[in-house]
Formats: C-alpha cells, structure tokens, sequence
C-alpha cells in the first residue's frame, strides 16, 4: 500500500511540474500537501530515474535527449570535474521554477541533436550571481555559454566584461546588450509586439480603454512600452489604468488590496478589458472579482502575459505566449554554429515575437 501510495505522489508531482515546467520545493509541499523532506526524497527518485532535473531549491521536468543514443543530453549543474570542452554548453538562467524551464527544454533539445550536453548554473532574481556563475560554468569546462543575466532585459555592462575576459563564445537569452552597436550574439522575444496584439486584440472585440497590470518583472517595462504604442497607434483612450504592482508577495494582503483596486479603478473609468503579466497576477485577479461577485470576460476581459499556466486558470485564459522553446533551440544553435564553424560565421540577432492564443477570457471564440 505504502509503494502505491509512493507511485501516486510520484505521478502527482511529475503532473504539477508538467503543468508549471518547474517549481520550488516550498510549492510542492504546499500543492501535494507532504512535508518537505518528502518532496526533496522524491525528486532524488525522480531524478535517478532521469524523469526529472534537481536545481536549487526545486525541480523541473528532465528532457529526453531529441536524438536517441546521443552522448550527455541530460542537464547538469557545474561540477568540479570537467565535461569535454568541445560539446560541453554552460547554461545561466535566473529562474528554474517559472518561465525558463522551457527555454531550458529548448536548449537541450538543439544540444542533443548535435552530441552535445549543457551544463546549468542558476542565478537569482533577489540576489544575483552572475559573474560568479560564469566563472563556475567555465570552470565547469564549458566551451561556450547562454546567457540570460538576471537583472533587466539589457545584461549590465559588468556581465559582458566578464563573459568577453572569460574568452568563450556566448549568446544572450532573452536579453540584450545595451550597447544596440554592439556585436553581440542574442536571441529575444519583442515583447513590446506581444503587448500590442493583446491590446489590438481587445480593440478589435470593441474595447476603447485597455487598462494594463504588471508585476515588476524585468519583462514589464518592454510591455509596457508596447501597450502604450498600440493605445496611441489604435486611438484608444489613454486615461485608462496603468498599474505596476512591485512584486508583493503572493497571497499577501497587500497584493489582494492592489488586485482589487486595479479592478475597482478599471470599473470606475469605463475600461471594461485589461492586459495583465504575469498568468499567476491575472488568475488572482480573476479570483478576487469572483469575491466581489464579478465574471470574466463579461464584467472584465482578462489577457494573461507569459501562458505558463494561463490555459489551467477557471475560465481558460487568453494569453501572450513568447515562443520559449524555440528560442532556447536557436540561442543553442548559434552557439553550436560558432563553435562548430572553421571561420567565425557573421554575428547573428534574433527577435521572435509572441503568439496570441485565444481562449475564453477575453470574450472571442477560442482559437485553439
């Protein structure tokens, strides 16, 4: 019984992980209702298994290597014994729990269709490291990195300092330099574009006042910007609301108070539809309008920005979803390109730009 009892938890979890790309640990433990340790015992069993990758604090789903048989497609952290140089890639991401797991996916996936392996170093939104991650991915021989710093959306000038001394090819993910001169390698998703189809979107569907709610990431000031574009672009009216939250901590009083006075200031001035990132701020949203006895679409259409999770929330939500995946696959490309090359091919720069799915949320017919 207790083996069944095991192999169910063990199901749950990959689900919420499947679900979430990643989580943190203190997230499992309060989704799966077990303690800590074990979560943490889990995700070891897991792991040896190679169903999924433990990093810092959580874990995300493990990738199958895209090519069957090929040599190390699964993601390490930096160890103290070197990887071989040439198909060894290391791979800094600031997040393991939200976002970059499926750029993560990505990578391995264009790494193990060429015989190659990543190697990740994890920074940290609240307290980065990344010019101590570099060190330890070259360290970790690495022969070339993937980068995404874990400030802004452009990487601090002391980061490419460090990634020029360190003498290894790099590409930057979803960031880019500051220097817009600069010959530097990146691939990037246009926000600014993925902001301005959910607003031209709702205009379509007869909104004139699109309101916008952001949540301090380093996303947000890209979203901002491509929102208010397409309000002046469309002639909509620009009186209204324009809300950043700051990050208050989830489930916090505080972060209710400003759900609900974004709602309540959208419903006073007349805007009747609001672009909100992240999918986690909107189904909040959601869920303090149905506390006031309100509905989505037909007292507030909602777009999410990101669709982690925007396709899970009560009523299915319309979202901007930023090509993660293939960016990961072709920031691994470049990388591999240049190693690869007899001569250093041209300097290659991507922007993608997002897609909008359709869902219930915004009160259009379901695209898919």
């Amino acid at each position: 019984m207790a083996e069944m009892l095991v192999a169910q938890r063990h199901e749950l979890l990959l689900r919420e992980l499947e679900a979430a790309g990643g989580l943190k640990v203190s997230e499992l433990v309060n989704r799966l209702g077990v303690s800590g340790a074990t979560i943490r015992r889990d995700l070891a069993d897991l792991e040896a298994d190679g169903r999924v990758t433990r990093v810092r604090g959580g874990a995300m789903l493990a990738v199958p290597p895209a090519v069957s048989g090929a040599a190390g497609a699964t993601a390490t952290r930096p160890s103290a014994t070197p990887v071989a140089p040439s198909r060894a890639l290391g791979l800094l991401v600031p997040s393991a729990t939200y976002y970059y797991p499926r750029v993560v996916a990505g990578v391995q996936a264009a790494a193990a269709a060429r015989g190659a392996r990543i190697v990740i170093g994890l920074s940290d939104y609240a307290r980065p490291d990344d010019l101590t991650q570099i060190d330890e991915l070259r360290a970790a021989g690495a022969a070339g990195l993937l980068v995404t710093s874990a400030g802004g959306p452009l990487v601090p000038q002391a980061t490419l300092d460090r990634l020029r001394d360190s003498g290894l090819p790099f590409v930057l993910l979803e960031r880019q330099p500051q220097d817009r001169y600069g010959a530097y390698e990146f691939v990037a998703s246009d926000h600014r574009q993925g902001a301005a189809a959910a607003v031209r979107h709702l205009a379509e569907l007869g909104h004139e006042r699109v309101a916008l709610f952001t949540n301090g990431s380093p996303t947000a000031g890209h979203i901002r910007e491509g929102h208010a574009a397409a309000v002046e672009q469309l002639g909509l009216d620009a009186s209204a609301p324009v809300v950043d939250s700051g990050q208050p901590s989830p489930g916090a009083a505080e972060a209710a108070e400003c759900y609900d006075r974004f709602v309540a200031t959208c419903l006073e001035g007349g805007a009747r539809a609001a672009l909100v990132h992240s999918d986690h701020d909107a189904i909040e949203l959601m869920r303090r309008m149905r506390s006031r006895g309100l509905r989505t679409p037909e007292d507030l259409a909602l777009i999410a920005y990101d669709d982690e999770i925007a396709a899970l929330a009560d009523v299915p939500l319309t979202a901007v979803a930023p090509a993660k995946h293939e960016l990961g696959e072709l920031a691994a490309r470049l990388l591999l390109d240049r190693l690869d090359a007899a001569e250093p091919p041209a300097v290659r720069q991507v922007v993608l730009q997002p897609r909008l799915i359709v869902r219930a949320s915004c009160g259009a017919a379901s695209g898919g």
